[in-house]
């Protein structure tokens, strides 16, 4: 039995975030991670060109800033660079390979018991915690929807955690589901690399450029958000022109708003939408059905494919193991409450990086835990 005053569940950005804030109150902690390593997603699912989609200044963890020759738009190995100096300068020293697969709140002890596995050792650790952190992320799990007859495709089908290059598809024709910003990157990445590219874009979406979202970013601190919004779309229909006729539709509710409201971010182009103008990237609806290689749309065309690139996002886990949560989480494992209300529930329990805020939305959250956790434990010391 471990008895510790915080128990934080990941060792994600969230998780480390919140670690160095607790650090800088001296507030002991014990992190556990299930994988083997720290920022699992980054380092073994993220595709090889990937960037951080905001501008360096939105994406800083608590009490340690980019170096100042950093460029703008931090690449991945970059970041996991500056994850890696973060964890040494706080001395964050997680317990890796460690699955938390229970934990229940002690009403009458005033505590929180967590039954973890230690994975390499095959044996179960049991934690007492004053305090229970959630960092294990929303993107905890693959999301593959239902698509009725998928087992019946011969060819390959992956989730983008799984996708590091097109060089490998050279060729080939591949379909990527999903309109976001990995969805839309990745066939970019496709059609550059010579694999014969269509991507289903469903839903309404903001395409804009790094720059206007940065710009948009800046401009919400000082103005109103639907003076943004409005700003934004003018620049974006001026840039872009009508994108409709290339089947992507804009949503009636303004970028920053929309952000605001449910966390959906604008698809930051790379280029993609060039290439969907000069038809080099095909545009297609939603999907009906899947017949071995064939794949048919709801506007009735139906297409040969060699591989499908599944770009539909993660879901969180952590209902899988927290008991007692239900003041904090909802069935899907993200936060009950609205941002920025959402990081606190009842029984000293918290979530971190849950929000999707992103990393700035990360770092708000482990300041909010570190500040509340430190208000509670004086509280308790009389």
């Amino acid at each position: 039995m471990e008895n510790v005053v915080v128990l934080i569940v990941g060792a994600g950005p969230a998780g480390l975030a919140t670690a160095a804030c607790l650090t800088q109150f001296s507030i002991p902690y014990v992190i556990v991670e299930r994988e083997d390593c720290s920022a699992s997603l980054w380092r073994n699912r993220a595709y090889d060109r990937l960037k951080l989609h905001l501008a360096k200044e939105f994406c800083e963890l608590p009490h340690m800033s980019y170096p100042p020759d950093a460029p703008t738009y931090i690449p991945k190995a970059l970041f996991l660079k500056y994850l890696d100096e973060y964890m040494e300068r706080f001395n964050i020293q997680p317990k890796y390979l460690t699955s938390v697969e229970s934990s229940k709140y002690d009403d009458d002890k005033k505590y929180w018991s967590i039954v973890a596995r230690d994975m390499a050792e095959g044996t179960t650790i049991n934690f007492i915690a004053k305090f229970l952190v959630v960092a294990s992320g929303e993107n905890s799990a693959e999301n593959i929807p239902e698509i009725p007859e998928l087992h019946s495709f011969p060819g390959e089908a992956i989730h983008s955690s799984r996708y590091k290059s097109g060089k490998s598809f050279s060729g080939k024709s591949v379909l990527v589901i999903g309109s976001g910003n990995s969805g839309m990157e990745i066939a970019y990445d496709l059609a550059t690399h010579g694999a014969n590219t269509s991507i289903v874009i469903r839903s309404p979406i903001h395409v804009m450029t790094k720059e206007l979202i940065r710009l948009g970013m800046t401009l919400a601190q000082h103005l109103p958000l639907n003076l943004v919004d409005s700003l934004l779309v003018m620049a974006t229909k001026y840039i872009f022109g009508n994108l409709s006729r290339h089947g992507i539709r804009m949503p009636k509710m303004g970028p920053m708003t929309l952000k605001s409201k449910t966390g959906r971010s604008a698809v930051i182009d790379v280029g993609t939408v060039g290439l969907i103008k000069r038809g080099i990237i095909q545009v297609e609806g939603s999907i009906i059905k899947i017949m071995g290689n064939i794949v048919k749309f709801q506007s009735g065309n139906e297409l040969p494919f060699d591989a499908i690139v599944f770009a539909t996002g993660y879901k969180s886990t952590a209902n899988m193991w927290l008991k007692n949560g239900e003041s904090m989480l909802n069935d899907n494992g993200l936060p009950t409450k609205e941002y920025p209300n959402h990081w606190k529930g009842e029984n000293r329990l918290y979530c971190a990086g849950l929000a999707r805020r992103g990393l700035a939305g990360i770092a708000a959250d482990a300041k909010n835990i570190a500040d509340d956790i430190k208000s509670v434990i004086r509280s308790m010391c009389g």
